[in-house]
Parts: structure tokens; sequence; C-alpha cells
């Protein structure tokens, strides 16, 4: 079967995922037809770079052009390929059989400037009863509001995102400067689509038929983890509106607010003084606390930071780099 004329790009950092990035290798090589090509980019760190170009087979392996951070991973992939469009995944997730094609075939129309798609969480311990369906967001997952259908959306998540490459260059790609450091959160996903639709005047598509699983480890099922990720997404979508000045940038979060979160604080309360699910309750307070946490960092962010210019990132094709590429099955 030919192959697509797609080039899936995948950052990664860490040799402790590992495991999950061999994962998300094999189960992009199985998708049908398979890609043109699958790069791999390794955010400087040395021994990872050399473990996967000796034991990876059927990756193009390439380091970082950029300073540290995902954003120049995915740069570095997209300004390296030549296939016409360029998918995004990341390195700890498993693609779902028919996930590529349904991924990009809403890009045969020119108004649709990109596409992300569902995320399901893969729980590796049961999960826990107070985490409220609407903050599965907090664990890399599709969440309760998004669309059930394909539908346009204001953005989509880097996870898994198509674009067309030409679009991509001629907006910078990802800002570098902005972009998710290890633990720190910032919202360049969003950045970076509400830049490019601005740019090419089109839409983004949400495909629910393109399916991902994003693990979710127990270390992540904790009250403390949560209040994390909340503070930090606060604190990452005021950084967003201050670099964005000028523009409706949070919209999506004001919508969520008013009306998903009420809803589902008054659901788990009805469910708790039914007695339908006594967790309800825990659910319920689970939503107000993660709110308050988002605000804390909303509101630390605006104290302790001064605003970004708002500059779009300069396009730096690579020198040589130093790559290798290995035909054959991938021996994962």
């Amino acid at each position: 079967m030919t192959n697509l004329d797609v080039s899936v790009v995948i950052p990664t950092h860490d040799e402790g995922r590992w495991p999950y990035l061999t994962g998300a290798i094999r189960s992009v090589l199985a998708q049908q037809p398979r890609p043109a090509e699958i790069v791999l980019v390794v955010d400087h760190n040395a021994a990872l770079y050399a473990r996967a170009r000796r034991e990876l087979d059927g990756v193009t392996v390439l380091r970082n052009d950029f300073a540290r951070g995902v954003s120049g991973n995915r740069n570095t992939g997209a300004f390296h390929v030549t296939t016409p469009l360029v998918v995004f995944l990341d390195d700890d997730v498993t693609a779902r059989p028919g996930w590529l094609v349904n991924l990009i075939a809403p890009l045969a129309d020119p108004a649709v400037v990109g596409t992300g798609g569902a995320i399901e969480p893969g729980w590796e311990r049961p999960r826990p009863r107070w985490i409220p369906e609407e903050f599965l967001w907090a664990y890399g997952a599709t969440y309760e509001g998004m669309p059930t259908t394909e539908s346009v959306v204001r953005n989509v998540w880097s996870a898994s995102m198509a674009v067309r490459r030409d679009d991509f260059l001629a907006v910078g790609g990802f800002n570098t400067s902005f972009g998710k450091i290890g633990d720190r959160s910032r919202p360049e996903d969003t950045e970076f689509c509400l830049r490019l639709a601005d740019a090419h005047g089109g839409h983004w598509k949400y495909i629910p038929s393109a399916v991902i699983r994003h693990p979710v480890p127990p270390s992540r099922l904790t009250g403390r983890y949560f209040l994390s990720r909340c503070y930090n997404e606060g604190r990452g979508k005021i950084a967003m509106a201050r670099l964005l000045r000028g523009r409706e940038s949070l919209g999506s979060e004001r919508d969520y607010l008013r009306r998903t979160l009420p809803r589902a604080v008054g659901r788990g309360v009805a469910e708790a003084v039914t007695g339908r699910d006594p967790a309800g309750g825990l659910r319920a307070g689970a939503v107000l606390v993660g709110v308050g946490a988002a605000g804390v960092g909303g509101v630390v962010e605006l104290a302790t930071q001064p605003p970004q210019a708002s500059t779009a990132p300069v396009i730096r094709h690579s020198k040589t780099r130093t790559a290798t590429t290995r035909a054959g099955g991938a021996t994962l």
C-alpha cells in the first residue's frame, strides 16, 4: 500500500519515557496507509539521541536545533520534512487504527488550516472518583464540554495535530520563547492555533474519530498534582492573553467557566444529595478547587511576570543536521 504524503513529528526529551516512546512509534508504523516519514526530535539529551539512533529502525532521528523546549523540537521536525502535510504526535501516546487517515482528511478543504483529534485517558491505576469529567484536560485527555462530532474549534492540542507544512513555515512555527519546558505549562498549541488561523483566515477542526490514548500514571492521581496542573494552566492562559494582547484569545475559557463548570457543580451536588453517587459531592468540590487554583495562578502571573512582546517567531532553517534514517520496520 502506498504511503501517505505526510510526515509525523514526535518530540521527546526523557529516556525514562522510552517504553512509551517505542509504543508511540509502533502505533504510527501500524497506521494504514503509513506516513512517508517518522521524525523523532530529541531535546538536548545526548544519551537519548544516541540510543534512538542505535535502536530505532524506520525513524529519522534529529537533535533539537533550538533552545530547550518542546516548541523547538516540533519546529526542528517540521522544518526538516518535505511532505506537504506534517502531523505532530506526543512521545507518550498510542495512536488508534485509522488515526492518521481521519486526522488529515479535512485538510482537503482549503478553509481548514489544521486539525486535532480526540484523546482517551489511559488510567494506569483506577481513576479516583473525585476527578471531574470536565477536568480531564488536566490529565491530557478530551474532557466534558468538548464537541462529540466533527466541529470547528478555536484550537486543538499539539499532542495530535495536523497542518500544511507551507502554512506552518509561513507563520514561523511554534513560538519557542513561549512553549512548554519540563513541567512548566504554557499553552503554546493554543497560541499557535490562533496565530495560524489569523494569518490564513481559516479555521481549525476537531476530529473525534482520530483517536490517541494518553497514559495517566499513578503519580498524577493525587490532589497535589491536580492543584499544580490547574495553577499552571491559570498562569499559562494569562501569559498567552498578554502575549496576544489586542486579540480575543480567552473566549473559550469564559464559556467553559460560565456554562460547563456550573453544570458540573450542579450535577455533582445533585448526585450526592439524591444518593445516586455520593462521590458527586467530591467532584463538585474538585471543580471549585480547580477553578480557585487556576485563578490564583492567573493572579500570580499578572503580578510577577512582565508582558512578553507580541511577536511572531522567526523561521530558522537548520544548517546541516546530524540525523539518521534507518530503513525497514521498527525494532521496538
